[in-house]
C-alpha cells in the first residue's frame, strides 16, 4: 500500500491560529532567501570536480553519522550500511558492498527516525529535491532506489547544478593546515561562478592527544619552512598557513575542543609543554593546558589577521572504545559533556575580550549553559557573540530551547543566525528551512504576547535567516 509523503505548509508553526497566521507571513518573506552556509564540512571535491553521486545509500547512509548512529543502536552493524573499517581490522573486508541491500535496511527501520530531525530532512529532501510523493517503507524502498539513482545520474543533480538549485550563495568547507586545498584551487580556476571558500581547522596540530600529534606538527614545519619545535617557529607556522587558506577564501577558523578552557601561559611554559607533546610524554591536563594557549594565540591571530573565530566544545568525542578502535574518528559516538565557559573563557577574555574589531563566535552541547553563562558573556564582551543550537540540538525543540533562554540576555544581535554544520549535502535546504520556520514561530510568538512590534519581527526575520550570518563570518 502507497502512503503519501506530504510536507505540510504549517509544519513547526503555532497552534493557535492568530500566531500561526503571523508566522506564515514573516516566513513568506525568508523562504525563499539565499542559503548562505559559513560552516559546514561537505567535501570540497564535489564542486572541484562535479561528479555524479553514486547512488542512494553512498548519498543518503554511509556519510551520515545522524543516520547511521540511530541504526547503530538499534543493533544494525555500521558494515551491513556499507561503512568500511578501518584497513588494519580484523574482518576488514566482511562489508556489505550491494547498495540496494543497503537502502532496503534502511527503509526497514525507517520507522526509527519518527520525531526526529533527521526524519524531517530526509522527508524534505525526498519530496523537495528528488519530486516522491510516497513515504519510505519496505515496501516502496526499491522504487525510492530506483528513481534517486535515475535521478542522480543526470546533469541535473551534479554537485554543482544541485548548488546553483539550493539556492546557496556560498558555502564554507572545513580543513586541516595541512590541507593543500588543491580542490579550493581548481574550484577557482574552473571559473565556476558559485562561491565555495575553506575555514581554519587547526585541531590535528594543536591538539596533542590528536592522532599522530607530533608527525603532524612535523609536517606542518616542512610546509612553512618553520622550526615547529620551537614554540616561535609553531606560532609562525600557524600564521602563514592562516594566510594561505585566507588567500583561497577563507573568513574564519575553527576548534573542536574537548572543553572552553583557555590559558595565557609563558613562553618559557609553552615551549615545555610542545616539548612534551611532541616527546609523547604529555599528560592529560598537560594536553589541556596546551590546546588552551592555542586558543588564546588563535585569538590574537584573529585580531592580526581577520579571521573570524568559532570555538565548538563540549564533545566527548569516540566515546566508544571499540567502534574507535574498528572503525576510526566521527562515527557516532561523539556524546555532549557538561562545559564551564565563565571560568575557562577568563584567560582569552582578559587578553581580547574588549576588541571590537574581533569576532568570537561560542557554540555549546551544554544547554544548561545558554542562560547561565553564554547569553550573560555574548551579553557583555564585544568580541563574543553566539553560534546557533549546534549538532544534537539543531532541532525545532533545541533552536526554541536556544531563543528562549539567550535571547532575554544577549538579544538577537548577539547571535550569529544559522549553520547548518553538516557533511550532508542534501540536506542543507531542509535545515535552514526548518531554522527559518522556528525563527519565524519565536518572532510571532512575541509579537503576538506584545513584546514585540510587528514592524520590528519583519525586520528582524532576514537578518537571522540570512544577513546575520553573511555579516557575522564576514561574507
Amino acid at each position: 500500500m502507497t502512503i503519501p509523503l506530504e510536507l505540510h505548509p504549517d509544519r513547526l508553526f503555532p497552534a493557535d491560529p492568530s500566531t500561526r497566521d503571523l508566522a506564515r507571513a514573516l516566513y513568506a518573506t525568508v523562504k525563499d532567501l539565499p542559503i548562505v552556509s559559513p560552516h559546514g564540512h561537505t567535501d570540497p571535491q564535489w564542486y572541484a570536480d562535479d561528479p555524479a553521486f553514486p547512488d542512494a545509500s553512498a548519498l543518503f547512509i554511509t556519510p551520515d553519522h545522524y543516520v547511521f548512529r540511530m541504526l547503530y543502536s538499534q543493533g544494525l552493524r555500521l558494515e551491513d550500511l556499507g561503512i568500511p573499517p578501518r584497513p588494519d581490522a580484523p574482518d576488514a573486508r566482511s562489508i556489505e558492498t550491494d547498495s540496494r541491500r543497503i537502502w532496503r535496511s534502511f527503509a526497514a527501520h525507517y520507522h526509527l527516525f519518527r520525531g526526529t530531525p533527521t526524519r524531517l530532512w530526509l522527508d524534505h529532501a525526498f519530496h523537495t529535491v528528488f519530486g516522491i510523493d510516497e513515504r519510505l517503507t519496505t515496501e516502496s524502498a526499491d522504487r525510492y532506489f530506483d528513481h534517486i539513482n535515475a535521478s542522480l545520474a543526470t546533469p541535473a543533480f551534479r554537485p554543482r547544478a544541485l548548488f546553483e538549485r539550493f539556492n546557496i550563495e556560498v558555502i564554507a568547507t572545513t580543513e586541516s593546515p595541512l590541507d593543500p586545498l588543491d580542490h579550493h584551487r581548481k574550484i577557482r580556476a574552473s571559473g565556476w561562478r558559485g562561491r565555495v571558500v575553506t575555514a581554519y581547522r587547526p585541531d590535528p596540530v594543536a591538539d596533542p592527544e590528536f592522532d599522530g600529534f607530533a608527525a603532524n606538527v612535523a609536517e606542518f614545519g616542512r610546509l612553512t619552512r618553520q622550526d615547529t619545535a620551537t614554540w616561535a617557529g609553531y606560532l609562525v607556522a600557524h600564521r602563514e598557513r592562516r594566510a594561505f587558506f585566507k588567500s583561497l577564501g577563507a573568513t574564519s577558523t575553527d576548534h573542536g575542543h574537548p572543553t572552553a578552557h583557555t590559558a595565557d601561559l609563558s613562553a618559557s611554559e609553552c615551549q615545555r609543554l610542545l616539548d612534551r607533546a611532541l616527546a609523547g610524554t604529555i599528560t592529560a591536563v598537560e594536553a589541556e593546558a596546551f590546546r588552551g594557549q592555542v586558543l588564546t594565540e588563535m585569538a590574537r591571530m584573529s585580531l592580526d589577521d581577520g579571521l573570524v573565530m568559532q570555538i565548538h566544545p563540549g564533545s566527548f568525542r569516540n566515546h566508544n572504545p571499540r567502534l574507535f578502535a574498528r572503525f576510526g574518528r566521527d562515527k557516532g559516538a561523539d556524546i555532549p559533556t557538561r562545559t564551564d565557559y565563565v571560568r575557562a573563557l577568563k584567560p582569552l577574555l582578559d587578553a581580547v575580550g574588549n576588541e571590537r574589531n574581533l569576532t568570537i563566535i561560542l557554540f555549546t552541547l551544554d544547554e544548561t549553559s545558554y542562560a547561565r553563562e553564554l547569553a550573560p558573556l555574548a551579553g557583555h564582551y564585544p568580541a563574543l557573540k553566539l553560534g546557533p543550537p549546534w549538532w544534537f540540538h539543531d532541532s525545532p525543540e533545541g533552536m526554541l530551547r536556544f531563543r528562549e533562554q539567550a535571547t532575554e540576555t544577549a538579544g538577537f544581535h548577539n547571535t550569529v543566525g544559522f549553520n547548518d554544520d553538516t557533511r550532508a549535502f542534501m540536506s542543507i535546504p531542509a535545515r535552514h528551512d526548518v531554522a527559518r520556520r522556528i525563527d519565524c514561530r519565536f518572532l510571532a510568538t512575541l509579537v503576538r504576547e506584545h513584546r514585540l512590534q510587528e514592524d520590528e519581527a519583519f525586520a528582524l526575520a532576514p537578518g537571522l535567516a540570512h544577513d546575520f550570518a553573511k555579516a557575522a563570518y564576514k561574507l
